[in-house]
């Protein structure tokens, strides 16, 4: 047995630690491209990138033939039964299994008797740690290979085919904080003190809160710039008459310190200097381990660098001062990307981009991306639509926080309302004020032609500014389940053909509430809105106009077919639109997921006016297939109010929740 008090592990052990074609393309058809988006866009896309074995929908694709020889062999495989029975707590029983490597192997051979109890011996440790992270200091723990204690057989024993294991454990009395004291303890701040993760007398005595509070105890002081603050002792001790944990840390937390001289290594082609000043670390300001995370995601926003590492050194100099090394391996400069989809409405689509993340050496960032869309057969060369399009980002231009944009595109659109032939030209500025609120401001200039039903062939020359805010507190941006995105935009303008002036506003807002262990149920809702206020809608150009359907809108609806009734069965955008969407989200497995939906949208030619026949609604299901860059999405979804000329059903694939 692994129960008599002289085996067990010391207690002071606890505290160390011891744009439109793309939407298009999805509509009515699984797409080409969106099958290379379930697999990684790997077989759509061509880059400069290494490949790596990766495991999809439970086929493991480019693995080395070494790492396939290698799991294929298990010396002397010894199949065997776990059993686990836990005593004192029911509720441990699976923390007790998940923290089982037997159980956790049960269903592979094990590499002989020696591997089968070398495991066991491991198991012990990993069981008594998970008993002390329950707060369970007197538990015993037993593991019998065949009926006989694991501990006492030897590597060559004799065993049964299949071996017999049961594991069982008896938790012991409940432990509580008698004394849970921080000697030396920083002054109150904001961040989390021990007495909220629970480190107070009459706590249960968990040993992770024990750990938690001396991490806390250090983050508290190193707030304040003392760098090297740590625990210099600590005195944990388990009282089992009474069943109580004494608890009491040290912190010296040693001199303040100020940022020192900033040094950068592995730089060759991004500037050295220019990376420093990205960081918006300044020498000569009080530490702080939050400017540090912060610098950090600086860097990593360039995209110029496979790995980022800041470096503190290992004392604070006599003045004060604590030097820092940057620590960047970069990226490759270039990349060159292939991509095709197909669609039953829309035909075949093609399209190639370069992109340059480093043009001058401080992380300037061009991409140029040309697009063919809308080859179907018959070919018509008149239904094609064409896109070119440049884009140069200059990160850093006034401050590290600020970037500098400049956009140039020309366009051929053909879509069911209109055709769109355009060239559009925007310059602007982009400013991170904080990690959660952001803004952009700029100008734009655009010469356009569009062909429709009921206006028939128009010319406008638009100019104008454009600003926008954004607060996004989302905890991840392609898979949220907490948190709440925020957007609100404005667009004065001036359309010199037909001498009208007009504003363009757009909001949009996004909550995310989840449920259940680490979030497996999510309830997600989406509020949209867009006003024109100006022209009418014939002297408009109907890209400034409103229209809804399609993926990102109302699923179910055609893209962008939702609109304002005009003579004839024909439709155009409106001045006024509300859209509005609530997911129920659901985690089956890890990787598999399920999705209920409902979605609204409605366009009126002039201002809201309250709700009508104009409503339309579709609602659907989905899958969702998580991966480490986001979860692979697949809806299906009707329109529920449907009107002539709607389909009958719709699917959409793509990267990222709809919302």
């Amino acid at each position: 047995m692994f129960a008599p008090d002289n085996e067990r592990l010391p207690i002071s052990c606890l505290a160390s630690g011891c744009d439109r074609m793309s939407e298009r393309g999805l509509f009515l058809s699984l797409r080409v491209f969106a099958l290379a988006l379930t697999a990684a866009s790997a077989f759509a896309m061509v880059s400069a990138t290494e490949a790596h074995a990766f495991s999809l929908f439970g086929l493991t694709l480019f693995e080395d033939e070494a790492d396939a020889a290698a799991n294929a062999v298990i010396a002397d495989p010894r199949p065997y039964e776990v059993t686990v029975t836990v005593a004192g707590d029911d509720g441990l029983t699976d923390t007790v299994r998940n923290a089982s490597a037997l159980w956790d192997e049960r269903d592979a051979p094990a590499s002989g008797a020696a591997g089968l109890l070398a495991t066991a011996r491991s198991d012990y440790r990993r069981i008594q740690s998970t008993l002390y992270n329950a707060g369970y200091y007197g538990g015993v723990i037993s593991i019998k290979v065949d009926g006989k204690e694991a501990a006492k057989l030897p590597p060559d024993a004799t065993l049964s085919d299949p071996i017999k294991v049961s594991i069982d454990v008896t938790t012991g009395p409940l432990f509580h904080f008698g004394k849970a004291e921080i000697v030396n303890a920083a002054p109150a701040t904001d961040s989390a003190s021990p007495s909220t993760i629970g480190f107070t007398p009459g706590d249960v005595a968990a040993a992770g809160t024990v750990r938690k509070a001396a991490i806390l105890a250090v983050e508290d002081w190193r707030m304040r710039g003392y760098a090297k603050a740590e625990v210099t002792n600590k005195a944990v001790t388990a009282d089992h008459r009474t069943d109580r944990l004494d608890a009491v840390l040290t912190v010296t937390p040693g001199r303040q310190a100020v940022i020192g001289a900033i040094s950068v290594d592995g730089a060759s082609a991004v500037d050295a200097d220019f990376i420093v000043r990205q960081t918006g670390l300044v020498p000569g300001k009080v530490y702080n381990p939050k400017d540090l995370v912060r610098a950090r995601e600086q860097l990593a926003a360039l995209d110029v660098f496979n790995s980022i590492k800041i470096e503190e050194a290992d004392t604070i100099g006599p003045d004060g001062t604590l030097p820092l090394i940057i620590h960047v391996q970069e990226r490759k400069p270039r990349r060159v990307g292939a991509g095709a989809s197909f669609s039953t409405t829309d035909g075949l689509g093609v399209e190639t981009f370069f992109l340059h993340r480093n043009l001058f050496g401080q992380g300037e960032r061009l991409k140029l991306t040309a697009k063919l869309a809308g080859i179907a057969y018959p070919i018509n060369s008149a239904d094609f639509d064409y896109y070119f399009g440049g884009s140069f980002t200059k990160p850093g231009i006034i401050t590290a926080d600020t970037d500098l944009h400049f956009d140039l595109t020309a366009q051929r659109t053909v879509l069911t309302r209109y055709t769109e032939t355009s060239l559009n030209a925007k310059l602007a500025l982009s400013h991170e004020f904080t990690p959660q609120i952001s803004g952009m401001a700029g100008i734009e200039a655009e010469r356009s032609n569009f062909n429709d039903a009921l206006h028939g062939t128009r010319d406008f020359a638009l100019y104008g500014v454009y600003g926008g805010l954004t607060y996004d507190t989302r905890n991840n941006a392609t898979d949220p389940s907490q948190g709440i995105y925020a957007n609100l935009t404005a667009e004065p303008f001036y359309e010199a053909q037909y001498g009208n002036a007009g504003l363009l506003l757009e909001g949009e807002a996004r909550g995310y509430l989840g449920f259940g262990d680490d979030d497996r149920f999510v309830l997600a809702g989406r509020l949209k809105a867009g006003l024109l206020y100006g022209p009418s809608i014939a002297e408009t150009p109907p890209n400034k106009l409103f229209f809804a359907g399609g993926g990102g809108s109302v699923r179910g609806y055609s893209y962008r077919s939702i609109g304002v009734d005009g003579p004839g069965g024909t439709v155009t955008g409106g001045k006024f639109l509300t859209e509005a969407s609530v997911e129920a989200r659901m985690k089956i497995t890890d990787t598999i997921g399920a999705v209920g939906f409902v979605d609204a949208g409605y366009v009126t030619a002039e201002n809201f006016v309250g709700l009508s026949d104009g409503t339309r609604i579709g609602a659907g299901v989905g899958l969702r297939y998580y991966t480490g860059f986001g979860p692979l999405r697949l809806d299906f979804a009707v329109p529920l109010n449907k009107r002539a000329g709607d389909p009958d059903f719709a699917l959409y694939a793509g990267i990222g929740q709809s919302f």
